[in-house]
């Protein structure tokens, strides 16, 4: 009963491996495109390292906030989030918030990546469970057939292997553009993480107060 099942539904065929296949590309262009749609969005914005140079040569907080509240991306909202809390609570709040400020940020960055990181290590697995799905119907085509015909089960072959080179089609794009974003965001963080530094050092260098006179 279960292998005669189990046969029914290979004998589907491939093609709707293949719809599949189709689907989850179409998902990882969408998390691409929306991806680069939020850096765009998200640019580094050159006021906020002017502002925080300024800021760390003058200590003018309010000129500083002023800036931030211009500029856009991770640096600006992490080192606004650190400035709000240092006038208010001094440099060890600060330094907590700006630590919970760029775990946001990085679970902001990531966001969407797992369906290119699945879709890369799985696509060609799909393909290659279509192939051998493609397989088994043209082996049971043959079977009830007589010899002369087997070049149309050839050809039914021959088909069911483009089930693994879409599923490769799918995949290695999809690596590529996890691989590009995780650098990309990787640099982002490290660099808004060494911002949030200078922006304590500020404060960590001199008494609480000081760094508004």
């Amino acid at each position: 009963m279960l292998q005669s099942r189990v046969l029914a539904f290979a004998l589907l065929g491939a093609e709707w491996v293949m719809w599949l296949l189709v689907a989850m590309s179409v998902l990882c262009v969408a998390v691409a495109a929306a991806r680069l749609v939020r850096w765009w969005g998200d640019r580094d914005d050159d006021r906020a390292d002017a502002g925080l140079t300024r800021f760390s040569r003058d200590g003018d907080a309010a000129a500083f906030a002023a800036t931030l509240e211009g500029a856009r991306g991770p640096a600006a909202r992490v080192l606004a989030s650190g400035l709000d809390a240092a006038e208010e609570r001094g440099p060890d709040s600060a330094e907590e918030v700006i630590a919970a400020a760029l775990g946001a940020e990085r679970s902001r960055l990531d966001r969407g990546l797992a369906v290119l990181a699945t879709t890369g290590s799985n696509a060609p697995f799909i393909g290659l469970f279509g192939t051998v799905l493609g397989i088994i119907r043209a082996f049971h085509d043959l079977s009830l057939t007589d010899v002369s015909a087997a070049g149309s089960v050839m050809a039914g072959i021959s088909e069911a292997l483009v089930s693994t080179a879409v599923g490769l089609l799918v995949a290695i794009p999809a690596v590529v553009a996890y691989n590009g974003f995780q650098r990309q965001n990787k640099t982002v963080l490290a660099r808004v993480e060494n911002r949030g530094r200078l922006l304590l050092s500020r404060y960590k260098g001199a008494p609480r107060g000081a760094a508004e006179a």
